[in-house]
């Protein structure tokens, strides 16, 4: 990890304790509910009589300010976890909940309101985040005057268009169209579209999937930078394990189930310095199911069969051996 990816990991950590601090509840103080809440989320896709399910029983609790990376390679059910949760795509069965809103009850005027008021989305291609006939600056004012948003009149309008460009680090692209922007700018400035109207929840769909190392860097500071400084709730949803760095808590979807967590923290050493650990947790659901990371699976041939120990605080698994095998 560079100095520069050292120096974000540090301040993104301490934006996502403070947010968990702020979600836990204090003496006299009322909890507030999560942000995100998925119970045995399932999506059946249907297609020439195949049925074909994106999402098997997802679990997800997220709570309000987190920042959150879900990783997961193409065909793992990431993306249609992402598109519920914006209200594009409607689950087959199971719960949703984002910001008190259920999800899978809501009319078609409901969902209008929930995705303009409660969620931002940027898209992975720049060219459908913005409209390249417009400026930057056009391009988030389009957003808050359809909505009508932003106290002031034209005047808050404006203070709101330049303090969200300044924020993400493209105050200079204000009178720009995307055309004459970098994809690294262009997916700053739609970032600022999406939290526009100051929305709950801020989703990104592989945000620096088209960008090079050092645009990718800036767009993940930028996030990082708006979550901790506007406390809006942001899952952002890659294939790039190096987003990972970014981010203190890491969620891995394998076949459309959650499998891993992987969580951040800083501690202090023998000799007072700090160092970064990373601990990977498996994730077992309400009936008890767990996936086995793929690369343990495979080293300890933990296959069709295993066998189960429980032993003092800890259960054991271990390979099947001989001694077992069928017979005729």
């Amino acid at each position: 990890m560079s100095a520069s990816d050292a120096d974000l990991f540090d301040t993104a950590l301490t934006g996502d304790r403070m947010a968990s601090e702020t979600a836990a509840s204090g003496p006299g103080q009322q909890e507030r509910p999560p942000a995100i809440q998925c119970r045995d989320l399932v999506r059946i896709y249907t297609a020439e009589g195949i049925e074909v399910q994106a999402l098997q029983g997802v679990d997800l609790l997220v709570n309000p300010g987190e920042l959150v990376a879900v990783i997961g390679v193409s065909g793992s059910g990431k993306s249609t976890l992402l598109t519920i949760l914006s209200g594009l795509d409607r689950a087959t069965a199971g719960t949703a909940v984002v910001g008190g809103h259920d999800l899978l009850r809501m009319d078609r005027a409901e969902r209008v309101r929930y995705q303009r008021d409660v969620v931002g989305f940027v898209w992975q291609q720049a060219s459908r985040n913005l409209l390249p006939y417009l400026t930057a600056a056009e391009n988030v004012a389009m957003v808050l005057s359809l909505s009508g948003g932003s106290r002031g009149g034209g005047r808050g309008r404006r203070s709101r268009i330049s303090s969200l460009l300044d924020l993400l680090g493209v105050a200079y692209c204000a009178d720009r169209r995307p055309p004459e922007m970098s994809g690294g700018e262009q997916q700053r400035v739609a970032i600022a579209v999406a939290l526009a109207n100051s929305p709950d929840l801020l989703l990104a769909d592989e945000p620096t999937g088209e960008l090079d190392e050092t645009s990718t860097a800036q767009v993940l500071e930028a996030i990082r930078r708006a979550n901790e400084e506007l406390g809006v709730t942001t899952l952002i949803v890659t294939h790039d394990p190096s987003v990972a760095a970014h981010v203190r808590r890491t969620i891995h979807i394998r076949d459309g189930r959650i499998a891993t967590e992987t969580m951040r923290r800083t501690e202090i050493d023998e000799q007072g310095r700090e160092q970064r650990v990373a601990e990977e947790f498996a994730v077992v659901d309400r009936l008890g199911r767990m996936q086995i990371p793929q690369d343990s699976a495979m080293r300890l041939n933990l296959v069709d069969r295993v066998r189960l120990a429980e032993e003092p605080g800890q259960l054991a698994i271990r390979p099947q051996g001989a001694g077992w095998e069928e017979s005729s």
